[in-house]
Parts: structure tokens; sequence; C-alpha cells
């Protein structure tokens, strides 16, 4: 996608963005299994939805496997390094491909009756096949799903392209994404590498990990180290409404948010001078969660299992060079450790709100002036929801 210019971002408090009068959903829409179908059928069959990053598959050859609303899809890299995304299904009897979560082909084989595909989706091995009359292997390439990337960031769509956009249809990632082309430029995304990758298997409803991801009015209980280090009234944001939500809080001058409280890699890029005492933190409807520092990205993938469940993938992202150099500050495990605290105490709190919601005596509740952001959130999901 191309990078334009944008004007500097307007930043507001987070309460100047408060709707008075704004309360938690309703019950229902935590519990019930009948609208957890309905997620999956209006949100995460249709929108696009975030999967992994390029440099998860950075040789042509190297793949992985998604689930997506009930589908396994594959993502691979091909020998002219295209990325490119199918369904996890032959062409033959509708055998699953690939099994394993990740690896390294030459070509995609299945292990029923050996149909063998190219990595760009070609049937170029067919067993016996030459028998059939009139059978053409060109007729049988593996069915493609929508992927396109973000900054780096590769997202899919099973969204039919000849359906109607106006009532939650197929659209183009770049229009779906042109409020944010260029904004988070100066964090380099693309060339960024994973360090680490953490699963939490969490019992609460995806929802609600978003709801406590846009506030931190919770954090002074919560998170006293985060608290230390990031003032928790101190938020400011720059999207308010709409699928992409969020802004910055300040960071302690002179500080990081790490165990140590000291900066633990070279920055992530090329930042502007007060975006090294900010952390940026950014809901992107329906599945990611980005954190920007200065020293590094924190991504979450947020998968729902169920209505009582959520499956979270975690990222800590760093320049590529910081590990190559002797940078004596090189210390991924420094964030990684202090993150994984910090989002244990979300999940656990997230937990603790799952089990309250379901009982009989829960009723909406009034947001507070300090959460703006999970009502403007609230707001989106319903709007996705009735499409």
């Amino acid at each position: 996608m191309n990078k334009t210019a944008q004007a500097p971002p307007v930043f507001r408090k987070t309460a100047d963005t408060f709707a008075a009068g704004a309360k938690t959903l309703p019950q229902q829409y935590f519990v019930s299994e009948k609208i957890f179908e309905e997620e999956q059928t209006k949100i995460f069959a249709q929108h696009w939805v975030l999967v992994g990053h390029q440099s998860q598959i950075a040789k042509g050859g190297d793949y992985f496997s998604a689930q997506v609303a009930g589908e396994s899809l594959i993502t691979v890299r091909d020998q002219r390094s295209t990325i490119r995304g199918f369904y996890n299904v032959c062409r033959h009897r509708g055998t699953r491909l690939c099994e394993d979560n990740g690896g390294q082909v030459r070509a995609i084989q299945c292990p029923y009756h050996a149909w063998t595909y190219a990595l760009d989706g070609r049937l170029i091995g067919a067993p016996h096949m030459d028998e059939v009359p009139g059978f053409d292997k060109a007729d049988y390439s593996l069915h493609a799903v929508n992927l396109a990337l973000w900054e780096g960031f590769i997202f899919v769509s099973l969204a039919e392209k000849s359906a109607s956009t106006k009532r939650g249809g197929y659209i183009s990632l770049e229009e779906w994404f042109a409020p944010l082309t260029g904004k988070f430029a100066h964090w380099n995304l693309p060339t960024l590498r994973s360090a680490k990758r953490i699963q939490y298997d969490v019992r609460a409803n995806w929802k609600l990990i978003f709801e406590n991801y846009s506030e931190c009015y919770h954090c002074p209980g919560v998170h006293p180290a985060l608290s230390k280090l990031t003032p928790y009234d101190s938020a400011e944001n720059d999207l308010s409404e709409g699928p992409f939500l969020g802004g910055f809080m300040r960071i302690t001058k002179g500080k990081s948010l790490s165990m140590s409280g000291n900066a633990c890699a070279l920055p992530v890029g090329d930042l502007r001078a007060e975006d090294h005492t900010r952390v940026f933190y950014y809901s992107i409807f329906p599945n990611m969660l980005l954190s920007l520092h200065p020293d590094y990205v924190m991504v979450h993938q947020i998968w729902p299992e169920s209505p009582e469940r959520t499956r979270i993938l975690c990222d800590w992202f760093f320049h590529p060079e910081a590990a190559a150099v002797s940078d004596p500050s090189y210390n991924p495990e420094d964030a990684i450790e202090f993150w994984d605290m910090t989002n244990r105490q979300d999940w656990h709190v997230c937990e603790l709100s799952q089990q309250g919601i379901a009982s009989r005596a829960y009723e909406p509740g009034p947001y507070s002036p300090r959460e703006s952001i999970p009502a403007a959130w609230d707001r989106e999901y319903l709007r996705s929801l009735k499409d």
C-alpha cells in the first residue's frame, strides 16, 4: 500500500470524547452461543482479520496455517516471494492438506491421494488422473482466499468479492485501511522481527479483551508496575470512533515499559522526538491490538473460541538489527517478561468479569468518562453485528 504524508494527528483527552449515558453491553453478548455464531458469520467471515506478519514466512516455501471463522487457511510465500493464501482443502476429495501449524515445503501435497500443488496454487500432480477423459489440471487449482498486506501484517478476508460493500460484504484492504495510510510509517513495521510469541488461553469473551485493552481506568489497582512507568490518567486519543481506536499514554521520562524500566533495544524506527516518551495503543477491529513503544512493538491477535473462551497470540517485534549489532541494551526478555506479567493481570480481571456477567444479577453498568474508547468499541461492534 502506498504511504502518503499526513497532517499531525490531533489528540484529545479520553474524557473529552465520552458520550454521556454510555453503558456496558447486555449479558447475552457475552454468553450467548447464537450471538457467538452471528459474530463468526457477520464479523470474522466478512472483515479483514489479522493472521500474521510477513517475517513469519521469510523464504520461499515457508508457510503457516490459521483458523478463521471455522475455515482452515494456508498462508505461504511462493518461489517468486509472493505471499498467497489458500483454503486448506484438496480439490480431489476435500482432504485437509496441511496438518501442522507451519513449516517449509517445496510443494503442497495431499496426504490422502498425493495430489500435489505448486506454491502458487496450481495443481501440478494428480496420479492416474490422466486416465480420466477431459480431466485438466488447470481446472483444479487450490481455492484462493482474499489476502493483502498492511504495514507488513498479513490479513485475510473470507468475504465474496461479488458481495455488496453496503451490507458487510467485500471491501479491499486498501480501502478498509485508508484512514491509517502512512500513520505508523515511523515505526518501520514491515521490517520488524518477532523475538517471541506467547499463546494465552483466556476464559473470557473476546470483547472483554478489547474493552480492557482500551482503558487504563483499571491500571492503578491491577497494574502497579505499569502505573509506575506510565501515568494511568495520561491517555490522549486521536481515533475515537469507528473500527480503529486509540492514541497514546505518556512514559516517564528516561524510562521504558520493561522490568528494569530501561530501554531494551534500539529504537524501532525514526521516531519523532515526542514519541520517545509515548506508548501508543490502537485496537484494529476485529482482532488486532497494536502497541507501539519506542524500542519494540507488541501485537495481540484475538481469536474467539467460544462465548466464554478466547485464544490470544502475542508477539514482541524488534528492529531487525537489534540482535545483530553489539548493542548492550538489547534485552528483549526485559520487555517480554514485563508484558507477560501485565497480560496475565489483564486476563485475570477479564475472567472475573466473565464470571460476574454470567450471573443473573448482572445488568449493564455505566461507563466512566475514562472509558470512552471501550464505549466507542461497543458501538462499532454493534454496527458490524447488524450488517
